[in-house]
Order: structure tokens, then sequence, then C-alpha cells
């Protein structure tokens, strides 16, 4: 499964995001494009745009601290429409895998399998060895109501590779991502791990400024 993905790493978990080799960039405006995956009202004044890696601990540690928290505040209550835009920083092969795996799953589960792997994440990273990565991640998909079989199929799919890799790159390139997570809230980026009183406040603004 090493094979999957350009390689890129993460520069650790004591730093705020994970980021390829290099970095500098910042990030421009936009929005959801036909195949990126999404939730709650696309007609609410705020859109965040979330730029993460399945592969990345920091990405990880918003989603299991974080993201209940803030689906239940302003996704649930129309109040946001947030957009996930998928990434390969830190582990690129564990985050290739899960993410051609969530799309696998359905749109209806999408966003299931993104947690579970995302809670699955450390010990994915820390074992370091494909056959313990790829048995976890095939429990993921059973607990989806997928076979091995179609495990196999789903991240074995080079097309669905393909398509991953030139979403991560034409994202990387019209938002001048070079760290994970981002957020763009109606275009306006933070970079790093956000708590919730750095995300009111931006949510807030833009709120106040779409009015």
């Amino acid at each position: 499964m090493r094979a999957i993905a350009a390689l890129l790493i993460c520069l650790g978990l004591g730093l705020a995001a994970c980021q390829p080799a290099g970095g500098g960039g910042s990030a421009g405006g936009g929005g959801a494009m036909p195949d990126d995956m999404s939730l709650g009202n696309p007609a609410a004044k705020v859109t965040v745009m979330e730029f993460a890696s399945l592969g990345c601990p920091i990405c990880s540690k918003w989603n299991n601290d974080l993201f209940a928290a803030f689906k239940t505040k302003y996704i649930d209550s129309g109040k946001v429409h947030y957009v996930l835009k998928e990434f390969s920083t830190g582990d690129a092969p564990v985050a290739a895998a899960g993410f051609l795996l969530a799309r696998c799953a359905g749109k209806d589960k999408y966003f299931q399998v993104v947690d579970s792997v995302f809670h699955e994440e450390a010990p994915l990273l820390e074992s370091n060895q494909p056959a313990q990565e790829r048995d976890r991640l095939v429990k993921i998909a059973e607990s989806a109501g997928m076979s091995e079989a179609q495990f196999d199929a789903c991240t074995g799919n080079d097309d669905a590779l393909k398509a991953f890799n030139d979403r991560v790159e034409a994202a990387a390139k019209k938002y001048n991502i070079d760290s994970t997570p981002t957020f763009m809230i109606n275009g306006k980026p933070l970079t790093g791990y956000q708590d919730m009183p750095a995300l009111d406040k931006a949510i807030a603004d833009a709120q106040a400024a779409a009015k």
C-alpha cells in the first residue's frame, strides 16, 4: 500500500500543521467543486472549506477533538456549508487509501468512513506495517458494509487514485495550500489547528460581512 500516492512528509506533532517539503504560499478564495464532499446547507451565508489529509496527525486531532461540536453548532444548525478538500500531507499512502475507501462507501457513508479513519490514524501511522494498516482499513470498510474484496477493488483502482491525486494537485495550485489543516472561511484562510474560539470569531466575522 506504500506505493500509493506521491511522498509528502509531516513535520511533526509539535507543529500546528502537516506540510510537504518546502513551504510558503497563502490560501486564496473560492468555493466547492462538483466532486467535493460537503455537509450542511449549500445556501448558508458562510462556507467553511477544510483542506485535510487522512495521513495528517494534526488533522486527526482536530477531527477527534472538535469536529463533532463544530458539526452540531454550525453544520446541523444550517449556519455553515462545510466542504472537505482532500489532501495527502503526512502519510500519503494512508491518506489516499482512506479517501478512496470513503468515496467507495458512497456519499451517505463518506463522512462516517473519514471519521473512522481519523480515529484509527494513530495506530495506522505508528504501525509502519502495510499489512497491519490494511487490516485496520479493511475493518473500517466492513463497518461501512463493504467486503474485503470490495475494499481491494476500491483501493487498487488506478483511475480512482489518479482522480484523487488530480484533485489534490488542482486544489493545491488553485488555493496555494501547502499545509493541513487549512480552513477557508468565505475565502479567508486559517492555517493549522484551530480551536473553537478562533473558529467562532472567524465565522462570526464572515456572517457579519455577508449581511
